[in-house]
């Protein structure tokens, strides 16, 4: 569901006059009518049309769903937009003048009108299946052109290229269009790289004549014909800014209008050349040899979004704590604090706010609470507290008092109590941790903020010891970031750090146990590793700083229990002897003996032996494993661990001195253990609730909550908005922020809050801000919940001929491992599925209906075979379009590979690098060395590989030098080194390789083992954080870690030449011709003995 069919689908919506009506900004979408009369547009998610001539707007669509991407029919009477009101995005059709609009287009994937061939047919771009021949990479980057009825019915395929902004010629039909090469957020700014958009035409029928018309580095797009149709308009950042430029035979390409700060947006033209565009949320006309003119445009209009919509939630939990009673539990959801009663249920709201807080926790004495908040311009500490002495608990408190702890122009975040209640710890600027004293609100740094790095928020782990003195932290230290160890720290800020583990491995998840004698942490030193990139599985190790603990800890259950014996009557005897002085001293009234509960608890000073820590470290775990939490009893007899094997965490106990391994929860989920006052139970978020671990009876309970939340949507996305901007400011990899006036750009952007009412242009809006930074790995992303969404379409695994006209489906080609490939199924090419389920499939007539919601669900096929003359059923299960993309992946692969291996005789390899993780290493790992042992050169193909982290493990795969040979009594059997490739190889780049897809290759070049073939690759090797927001529908990216040369030179914007440039014509991708792959193989063949 969009969140705009969310605010409008709450009863009682009370529409209040718009402040902002008569100057809307953010117009988005225009499309000037082929009179040049009148320009419709997108506004808060409806269409509008106004005079040209600017005027008093008209509201043509009133729906609550997201109506956008307005088209004109060429007689000027209809408009055919893209709405999400079956929750993905359709093609309707209305009346220019308004009405109820219809549906052209019913399949589940998304579709958007592209232009209209004639009044009666439509254009629209959806990814569903390809061309059979087409030799381009099966992705939802390159969807295909349909043609389709206004009245709806079957879609024809009209080009399986990627095919955008297309404009056809009034003289001739040749078609104009701006191709699209792979992936890059749609709004970024300022970039030349290899894959910015480009011009091209081609013949009316969109298959041959192709023609690419610019050339420049950067952005061309968005071409419209001029009326003579000699000439076209087009939108080019060749100058700085998006711009109109024109396009004449003979003459140089023509400046039109001089914008200099923002995007140009939305280029269309009138039947007589009247231009219309939209520039800094608002829109305007350009005649030709004329200044641009503004169109004013006023909207008398209701607002239909409240300003808060009170909700109750009963999901979402996070950050859990619970107090010293074991009564109640704090926690966050939706961005504030709330505190529930763990017996009876009540919940209680602490704070009220459209920002975010997060990190509560409670004091030692159950009385206070600290969190994090991001208030103003930056995050900051407060504390509440209960404030009457009768109230004991925040559940039922009648005043609860907040005050600022830290707020200064420092980001401070993830606070704690030390045990003794005296002073929160808490991180400053993300990684230095600081203490401040509650009493005298001094602060001091314990560990300086270089020692650590944070790639996302909150990822920082440390915690105090229990006599308030020292802290247990992760750590990097020096350049140690892929391999984390974990340091103890004094806390009195001398900077006093002991590294503990110093293992070369990835250490984490530090806790104190057994009074602080001892440390329990993950580790991957033993685990399975990934193959390539990165990962591994992790066990629970322990060390203990003090030796006899760790004697005591050694010895076996029987001798434990003679021990513990002998340590009882010990203890009864000297209590036998102070019961009576007790006696005498409570008689005497002695005024110490209200202090006696702080005496008996407080902490003795912890006394470390580091100089044999690493004697006295024992691997807990029998198996490795996903690990989530862990806790060792109080006692140290049992362990108890949240693993994950196969699927979802349980927790398992590991007894000790039994030497045996159980799980004791199936299900209980991988979040932080929350451990309460008695070390005896946990408590953690899982799946959005409260659980309650009880250890010892090996049960959990869910802790129900309905936390009572004011849910503010447009102050909300402000909140959002100057979160993003901050996090940019705090975390891009360039400090400088690439020398941009970032401040400038915040000022320019939020003037548009006030006018936007859904997600769908706050994530527009967001990364058209973001696009400013010239930055891989940016933008913004909206995922719907899909609440309302119509049954997603499911398919059957097969090409089918386009050729054929008649009921029915005329299957041309059936797609391996596809439902249609049983071992006794008698459908092949040629046959002709005549009905679905008894519903015959009409000519025509679109089919999806028949497939809707029929994904994993047995369906009955008829089928006629024309070669027999004979019909039969077939039972099948249809698949997603998600599932069917797999089986097209794996299809274009097995056929580069059986080209390769025609065109080479054999003599050749190829392999496709799918991602750069583990399973796509593997996958090149066992071809290499399996599949092509023998052959005599490989080809590695990365092409349209959207990164990971695989660079070096490729590079060390493919970098083998023999050293020497295996040979028993003179027979060869092997080399060394036996797991490299140690033969000629060369790798396949293109446009659309991105992040660490442009890595490998880089590598691959620097180190000298073989040539790059294809296109050149944009310079975005860049670490990205994806981060989600407050509302989850919401993600931003932030390029964080950027890599250099070793002359100091970033990769990122450094585009990577290939040794050899070769490009796949749209003649060849349409005709199957991969002239690329071809280039391969004949370097290869030279190469070969």
């Amino acid at each position: 569901m969009s969140m705009k069919k969310l605010f409008c689908a709450m009863a009682g919506i009370v529409a209040v006059a718009s402040a902002v009506a008569d100057t809307p900004l953010w117009l988005r979408y225009p499309a000037i009518s082929p009179d040049g009369s009148t320009i419709a547009f997108c506004y808060q998610g409806d269409i509008f049309t106004v005079p040209s001539s600017g005027g008093a707007a008209k509201r043509i669509t009133t729906n609550p769903a997201y109506d956008y991407m307005p088209v004109w029919s060429p007689d000027g009477r209809s408009i055919a937009f893209a709405s999400d009101r079956n929750g993905n995005m359709d093609v309707y059709v209305v009346s220019a003048e308004g009405g109820v609009p219809r549906a052209v287009t019913v399949n589940s994937v998304n579709e958007t009108p592209v232009l209209f061939i004639d009044n009666d047919h439509i254009l629209y771009s959806a990814s569903m299946l390809p061309d059979r021949k087409d030799i381009q990479f099966p992705s939802g980057q390159f969807p295909q052109l349909y043609k389709i009825p206004v009245t709806g019915g079957r879609p024809v395929m009209f080009s399986s290229l990627a095919m955008e902004n297309l404009s056809v010629n009034p003289v001739d039909g040749t078609i104009l269009y701006n191709d699209k090469k792979g992936y890059e957020d749609t709004w970024r700014k300022h970039h030349r790289s290899s894959i910015t958009r480009d011009i091209w035409s081609c013949a009316p029928d969109a298959k041959s004549s192709f023609k690419k018309l610019t050339d420049f580095a950067g952005e061309d797009r968005n071409p419209v014909w001029a009326p003579d149709g000699k000439s076209y308009y087009f939108l080019s950042e060749r100058d700085g800014s998006f711009n109109v430029y024109k396009s004449s035979p003979g003459k140089a390409v023509e400046r039109l209008t001089r914008h200099d700060r923002h995007p140009v947006r939305f280029l269309s033209s009138s039947d007589k050349g009247l231009l219309c565009y939209s520039y800094d949320g608002e829109l305007y006309t350009l005649a030709e040899g004329c200044e641009p003119s503004k169109v004013s445009v006023s909207i008398v209009s209701d607002v239909v979004e409240r300003s808060v919509f009170a909700r109750n939630l009963r999901s979402g939990a996070s950050d859990v704590s619970v107090s010293p009673s074991g009564k109640e539990v704090a926690f966050i959801v939706h961005g504030d604090v709330y505190v529930t009663s763990i017996e009876y249920n009540t919940t209680r709201r602490i704070t009220d706010t459209p920002q975010q807080e997060r990190d509560v926790d409670f004091s030692p004495d159950g009385r206070s609470l600290v969190y994090a908040a991001e208030r103003g311009d930056t995050w900051g500490i407060y504390e509440s507290k209960l404030v009457r002495d009768e109230d004991k608990y925040f559940t039922y408190a009648r005043v609860i008092a907040e005050t600022p702890l830290v707020v200064n122009e420092k980001t401070s975040f993830q606070p704690r109590y030390s045990p003794d209640g005296k002073e929160v710890a808490f991180l400053e600027d993300r990684t230095a941790l600081r203490v401040i004293n509650l009493k005298d609100k001094s602060v001091r740094t314990v560990l300086d903020g270089k020692y650590n790095y944070s790639y996302s928020d909150g990822d920082q782990e440390y915690q105090w010891s229990p006599d308030s003195k020292w802290f247990l932290v992760r750590y990097i230290g020096v350049g140690g970031w892929n391999n984390t160890d974990i340091a103890l720290v004094k806390a009195d800020g001398s900077g006093d750090i002991t590294n503990l583990t110093e293992s070369g491995y990835s250490d984490s998840n530090p806790r104190w146990v057994l009074g602080g004698k001892a440390m329990i942490w993950s580790s991957d030193r033993a685990g399975y590793r990934s193959h390539g990139s990165w990962g591994a599985e992790d066990d629970v190790y322990v060390m203990f700083f003090d030796g006899d603990a760790w004697d005591r800890f050694l010895m076996s259950k029987e001798d434990l229990a003679l021990v513990e014996e002998l340590e009882k009557e010990t203890k009864d005897k000297e209590n036998d002897g102070k019961d009576d002085a007790v006696k005498k001293k409570k008689e005497k009234g002695d005024k110490k003996d209200k202090n006696k509960d702080d005496e008996a608890n407080k902490k003795k000073d912890l006394v470390f032996d580091l100089a044999n820590r690493r004697d006295r470290v024992m691997r807990l775990t029998g198996n490795s494993s996903h690990l989530g939490d862990a806790w060792l009893s109080v006692k140290g007899d049992k362990l108890y661990y949240c693993a994950a094997f196969e699927s979802g965490y349980d927790l398992w106990e590991h007894d000790l001195k039994e030497r045996s391994t159980k799980i004791i929860i199936k299900g209980v989920g991988g979040g932080t253990f929350n451990i309460d006052k008695d070390g005896k139970k946990a408590y953690l978020s899982s799946g959005g609730g409260i659980k309650e671990i009880d250890f010892d009876g090996a049960k959990s309970k869910d802790i129900p909550f309905v936390a009572e939340s004011n849910y503010r949507p447009a102050e909300e996305r402000t909140y959002m908005f100057n979160h993003a901007w901050r996090q940019v400011k705090d975390k891009f990899y360039d400090p400088v922020i690439h020398g941009i006036d970032w401040e400038a750009y915040h000022r320019d952007y939020s003037r548009f809050l006030p006018h936007i009412n859904n997600n769908y242009d706050f994530r527009d809006m967001l990364s058209e801000m973001l696009g400013e930074l010239n930055g891989s790995h940016t933008g913004s992303r909206y995922y719907g919940t899909m609440a309302e969404s119509s049954p997603a379409t499911a398919v059957l695994g097969a090409f089918y001929d386009d050729s054929y006209d008649g009921d029915g489906l005329c299957i041309a080609e059936i797609i391996a491992r596809g439902p249609l490939t049983k071992a006794d199924s008698k459908i092949k090419p040629g046959c002709i599925i005549e009905k679905i389920n008894g519903a015959s499939i009409v000519n025509n007539a679109d089919y999806a209906p028949l497939l809707a919601g029929k994904s994993g669900k047995k369906v009955v096929l008829s089928v006629y075979d024309p070669s027999t003359g004979k019909r039969f059923e077939e039972t099948v299960t249809p698949i997603t379009y998600g599932a069917q993309s797999t089986l097209l992946y794996r299809r274009w692969v097995e056929n580069n590979r059986r080209k390769v291996e025609e065109l080479s005789g054999g003599k050749v390899g190829y392999v496709h690098v799918e991602g750069m993780n583990s399973p796509s290493f593997r996958e090149v790992y066992s071809d290499l060395l399996g599949r092509y042992r023998n052959c005599e050169a490989v080809i590695v193909d990365t092409r349209h590989n959207g990164g990971g982290w695989l660079h070096d493990d490729l590079a060390t795969l493919l970098s083998g030098k023999e050293y020497a040979q295996f040979a028993p009594r003179g027979q060869y059997i092997g080399s060394d080194p036996f797991n490299k490739w140690l033969k000629p190889s060369c790798v396949l780049i293109c446009e659309d390789n991105y992040s660490n897809a442009h890595g490998f290759p880089w590598v691959y070049k620097t180190l000298g083992i073989g040539k790059l073939i294809g296109a050149p690759v944009p310079g975005t090797m860049t670490a990205v954080w994806w981060e989600t927001q407050i509302d989850p529908s919401i993600v931003f990216g932030i390029p964080q870690v950027g890599c250099r040369d070793m002359n100091g030179n970033y990769l990122e914007n450094q585009e990577l030449q290939p040794d050899i440039k070769v490009y796949n014509t749209p003649e060849m991708q349409l005709s199957g011709r991969d002239l690329q792959l071809e280039t391969a193989v004949n370097e290869m063949l030279k190469l070969c003995k």
